[in-house]
């Protein structure tokens, strides 16, 4: 029997408490080497794009692929979203497929579950701390989320360009997550009071001056994806402390990093870990409260089987799902 999860279903049961705790610990294994990541692969039908995204946990026994696909015209011709993703859990010890289940929510839960093991690790911990989001889509959301459950946070400021986008986040967050949360006016209003700053939006070019950012704080780099495009310009990377979720999709995705080795300002040698090694205390982390932190995330998946596996065995406490005969 193959259990079947709806969006509703995962809501119902993952949290992002849990999440980082499983997000966590499938970057040790990362570390530890009982990991097995392919990189994803990518197929490009009439219209669209299909990734394929596989990952192994061998302490854990998650296995796992997401299926995820973009497709541009789905809202006009079809009525579906532009990006829909599915994730097949696997039982390791006889390859059946055990759950498919929705995977927007979870990746967007997962995601925001990386920032928040990130800065368990890189940030400053001061009691009463402020964070900035740039950005205030679903993800940005997450970011916030996230952090909350690993900062003594008290206050949020939000930078976006959309004013409903903006309004709407500082509505939602601060009722969420019982803190104060407002708008920010400017870029440099969150890098002069957060000492935590998520950046989280599609653009394609840096979003602030690096010059102007403040000693100690930590970054969590979200939301770029592919080698032309980059949240964070070269004085920023040149001024922090590298960590990037993995070394080789930091130097095959992510923009941030590559567009700097690309104009000769860094080398690949200033990427100075992976997070699992910080994890694992194969790697130091910050190592001054002066020292500026950056943690690069692309996506992967062992953060999607970690999370699934979380996922199925709730529901399956729960009794929640529809089991169906394949």
């Amino acid at each position: 029997m193959t259990l079947i999860l709806n969006r509703d279903d995962v809501v119902s049961v993952l949290t992002m408490a849990d999440a980082i705790e499983a997000v966590e610990a499938a970057f040790a294994e990362l570390a530890r080497g009982t990991a097995v990541l392919p990189l994803r692969n990518a197929i490009t039908p009439p219209g669209g794009l299909s990734l394929y995204m596989p990952a192994y946990l061998k302490e854990s026994g998650a296995l796992a692929c997401k299926v995820v696909t973009v497709y541009k015209n789905n809202p006009k011709d079809y009525n579906l979203p532009t990006t829909i993703g599915k994730v097949l859990l696997q039982d390791p010890r006889t390859g059946d497929v055990t759950c498919i289940m929705d995977g927007g929510y979870l990746t967007a839960v997962r995601t925001g579950a990386v920032s928040g093991v990130a800065t368990r690790y890189l940030a400053k911990n001061e009691k009463s701390m402020s964070v900035g989001i740039f950005g205030a889509g679903v993800q940005a959301k997450m970011q916030l989320w996230a952090i909350c459950e690993v900062r003594d946070i008290v206050k949020a400021y939000v930078y976006d360009l959309s004013d409903d986008a903006a309004n709407a986040f500082v509505r939602e967050m601060g009722e969420k997550l019982s803190i104060e949360v407002v708008r920010a006016a400017s870029p440099d209003e969150v890098l002069e009071n957060c000492p935590i700053i998520c950046t989280a939006t599609s653009s394609p070019t840096p979003l602030f001056d690096g010059e102007r950012l403040l000693p100690g704080t930590h970054i969590n780099g979200i939301g770029s994806h592919t080698p032309s495009a980059r949240e964070l310009d070269t004085t920023t990377i040149l001024r922090s402390l590298f960590v990037g979720d993995s070394k080789e999709a930091c130097f095959k995705e992510a923009g941030d990093i590559m567009i700097p080795i690309a104009e000769g300002a860094v080398t690949e040698e200033h990427f100075h870990a992976e997070l699992g090694e910080v994890i694992v205390g194969q790697r130091g982390g910050r190592s001054g409260d002066d020292q500026i932190t950056l943690f690069k995330s692309n996506g992967l998946a062992i953060q999607d089987a970690a999370t699934a596996q979380l996922v199925h065995a709730m529901a399956m406490k729960k009794g929640i799902g529809v089991n169906v005969r394949i």
